[in-house]
């Protein structure tokens, strides 16, 4: 089987784990968690960064420190994995779900339409006009390492009062290259930025994940709330509600180890990325979505565009053939506005998200990828 994406490890792993292991510092507490944000930081340009548990966990305590409480709103793509509609929904409060742009990103025209026509600015706040809840956020997603549009987005929520929280889940490398954002880090843009290490990532700490902001009192904040809330730590006194979300020594010693070979693996994914398209753009019916023109993408995940008309099989026709192949592949996210749990709430004018979501199935990506698996895919492909 040629696997969709699974981790690369051929660093320095077992070397920084094995010192965890040897000296007994395996959990929270150790050299390797300061190590491992300090190195987020040196590499993205942040100012702080907080070391969580998971990338999900990283969303929660950034929507808490936005100040989203039950009965807010937040403004969230449809189509993104499910993990941040749910960290909303983990306060109470209702997601507004947005359409998507032509690179799987939150459609930035449509979302200012919404802030401007759909809301009125009341008390200090954005309120949305059909439900009467204070929207209190925005969560953008860089969709499969997209990095998404935020200039002129960021400048309306910042007049409307609504903290930008990136999820950058899946564009740790992503780096903007023009505009006023030009040399900045996903993730880097906004009032937090949300880093994800799942085991299909780029770099992988098993689980894990990152807060990064360049607010000093935000990260002040996060570190206190990922670390039970503990006022006085001695005698346990706790004055807010806490979390035990602070990511193990153990976790940060491989993530060490897995940033000394990221800038290796971001070049690896983009040469294959080059070496897919060159192949699938002769083959009628196919293309591979080319990442954001404004940005150099970490082209974490590859989206193939199949038009079944041209091609003569459609995205599910497709993945059973590949499969068949013994090639994992794997459709896009179920549009969250259609989830059970959230079918209820607003959506605004999603047509893109709809048409991307059916044709899109994404193929193998794995950083330890050989040409042979890409002759293979492409091959099965053609046939």
């Amino acid at each position: 089987m040629i696997p969709l994406s699974v981790p690369h490890i051929s660093g320095n792993e077992w070397k920084y784990v094995k010192e965890c292991l040897d000296t007994a510092w395996v959990s929270t507490a150790g050299a390797y968690v300061g190590r491992f944000e300090d190195n987020l930081c040196e590499f993205t340009g942040a100012a702080h960064a907080v070391a969580c548990v998971n990338g999900t966990a990283a969303l929660h305590i950034s929507l808490i420190i936005s100040g989203v409480e039950a009965g807010d709103e937040v403004l969230v793509p449809t189509l993104t994995f499910i993990a941040p509609i749910n960290a909303v929904r983990y306060l109470h409060a209702e997601p507004v779900f947005m359409d998507c742009d032509d690179y799987y990103n939150i459609d930035p025209a449509k979302t200012i339409e919404f802030i401007q026509k759909e809301t009125v600015l009341r008390d200090g706040y954005s309120v949305n006009r059909q439900s009467g809840r204070r929207i209190k956020a925005i969560i953008p997603v860089h969709v499969f390492g997209n990095a998404a549009a935020l200039e002129e987005l960021i400048d309306v929520c910042r007049e409307r009062n609504i903290r930008v929280i990136e999820d950058a889940t899946e564009s740790l490398g992503t780096v903007y290259t023009s505009g006023p954002n030009a040399g900045k880090h996903s993730g880097t843009i906004g009032d937090f930025g949300c880093f994800s290490f799942n085991g299909n990532k780029i770099i992988t700490t098993g689980g894990g994940g990152m807060i990064v902001t360049d607010n000093a009192e935000f990260a002040e904040k996060a570190r206190y709330l990922t670390t039970q809330a503990k006022d006085d730590a001695v005698r346990y006194v706790h004055d807010e509600v806490g979390y035990n979300f602070r990511l193990t020594n153990v976790q940060a010693a491989m993530g060490v180890a897995q940033m000394e070979k990221l800038p290796e693996y971001v070049d690896i994914k983009r040469r294959n990325f080059r070496r897919y398209r060159e192949e699938i753009h002769h083959i009628n019916g196919l293309e591979l979505a080319a990442a954001p023109p404004y940005a150099d993408a970490n082209y974490w995940f590859y989206a193939l565009q199949i038009d079944a008309d041209n091609y003569g099989k459609d995205v599910e026709a497709t993945m059973q053939h590949l499969s068949a192949q013994k090639i994992q592949t794997r459709p896009v996210w179920y549009l969250n506005h259609l989830q059970k749990p959230y079918a209820a709430c607003q959506h605004y004018k999603i047509e893109k998200a709809v048409v991307l979501a059916g044709k899109t199935l994404n193929i193998p990506c794995s950083v330890n990828l050989t040409d042979q698996d890409i002759r293979t895919v492409v091959g099965a492909l053609k046939a």
